[in-house]
């Protein structure tokens, strides 16, 4: 039996999704620049798949632009918003993604701004009088802060942090990477200046993406070379791959209650069992809490163990149970996780982030809970 619980990794791709994909790999395969009717129709197609998007997160087609991916949006907002903004201070926090955090690093040692890092304490909740403290000292700063920790869980509330940045004049980026697809975002409601998407966390094609900028925070391209995408982003697009996240984020917001009720209960029924049946067992950040962390994720934290240090993942693999580590933009790293590193984890302690999708089943979290019990020995 295998049993794919790494969906914060990447997710397999709706069969609706890979149709809706196909006809743009055989028959519409004009390049959108093209003024010839094989590049008008497709052409079409990607303004149909912006408005589309737009519609979905109650945004305007022009503040859309399609990207690579999550990362490549990060560094656009980041980056851009920085230089086009003026902007001399930015805010952000020690569990944000690499690509966030390493882009925010970068421009630091370049001397563009000065970067406060918050501080959290053991459960990774972000100091929110600390983020005031330094808005209050620092206005007119970019905030970049996600939505929902991609190895922890731990959602942070857009709407207190949007109203905190409105208040000094900030300008806030979230990445969202880890909750566009599995939350309703309103942009119209939203206080949030940049957001982000990568379709292969909800069941679209991996390599693609976009990028929401409120369209009174306009900022400049960061890929040049070409007039696409309205003059920000320079190259060919990537037809199929904008054709398949608008596909699959459209059948996320169709089912989202459902798809989220699912998810909602085998996770909770996951950490019933871990906690019945592994003496020892704890969970990371906020993952257990169902309300306070992204329904997808539970970061668990396993009793010291000398058969298993080091080596669950390889063990559970071994026994059919894929999983994480942390984030798997690190897999294969020598350097530990430093969101678990910024919560203080024992080290001793292994860690598996387990990730759900809607394709998972109680069946299977049965399974993985008797394969740990057999990996830590627990007498039944």
């Amino acid at each position: 039996m295998k049993v794919y619980l790494d969906n914060a990794a990447t997710t397999a791709m709706d069969d609706r999704v890979i149709d809706a994909m196909i006809p743009f790999m055989r028959n519409h395969y004009g390049n959108p620049s093209s003024v010839h009717s094989f590049g008008r129709e497709v052409r079409s197609a990607i303004e149909r798949s912006r408005k589309k998007v737009a519609e979905l997160i109650n945004a305007t087609p022009a503040e859309i632009f399609f990207t690579s991916g999550g990362t490549e949006a990060d560094n656009t907002a980041i980056v851009c918003g920085i230089e086009s903004h003026g902007i001399t201070h930015a805010i952000t926090s020690p569990l944000e993604h690499h690509a966030v955090l390493h882009t925010l690093e970068m421009c630091a040692k370049k001397g563009h701004i000065k970067l406060s890092i918050l501080d959290v304490n053991e459960k990774g909740e972000l100091d929110m009088n600390q983020l005031e403290e330094l808005l209050k000292a620092n206005p007119k700063s970019l905030v970049s802060l996600m939505h929902a920790n991609n190895e922890i869980g731990n959602l942070n509330d857009l709407n207190h942090i949007g109203a905190l940045a409105k208040e000094y004049g900030a300008f806030f980026h979230s990445d969202t990477v880890q909750t566009m697809g599995h939350y309703v975002h309103d942009m119209k409601s939203l206080p949030v200046d940049a957001m982000v998407a990568g379709g292969h966390k909800f069941h679209g094609p991996k390599g693609s993406g976009f990028l929401y900028v409120k369209k009174d925070k306009k900022i400049h391209p960061l890929i040049l070379g070409g007039a696409q995408e309205r003059n920000m982003r320079g190259g060919t697009e990537n037809v199929i791959g904008i054709i398949g996240i608008t596909k699959a984020l459209e059948i996320a917001y169709e089912d989202m209650a459902e798809h989220q009720a699912h998810v909602e209960s085998i996770k909770k029924h996951f950490i019933q069992s871990l906690t019945q049946e592994i003496p020892g067992i704890d969970f990371n950040g906020l993952s257990a809490d169902l309300d306070k962390s992204l329904y997808t994720v539970l970061s668990v934290s396993l009793p010291p163990s000398e058969v298993n240090s080091g080596m669950l993942l390889f063990n559970l693999d071994l026994e059919g149970v894929l999983a994480s580590g942390g984030s798997a933009c690190s897999s294969g790293a020598t350097v530990g996780s430093h969101v678990l590193r910024a919560i203080n984890h024992t080290p001793e302690r292994d860690t598996v982030r387990f990730s759900f999708s809607r394709f998972n089943t109680i069946e299977e979290v049965d399974y993985t809970v008797g394969k740990l019990k057999e990996l830590y020995a627990v007498e039944a």
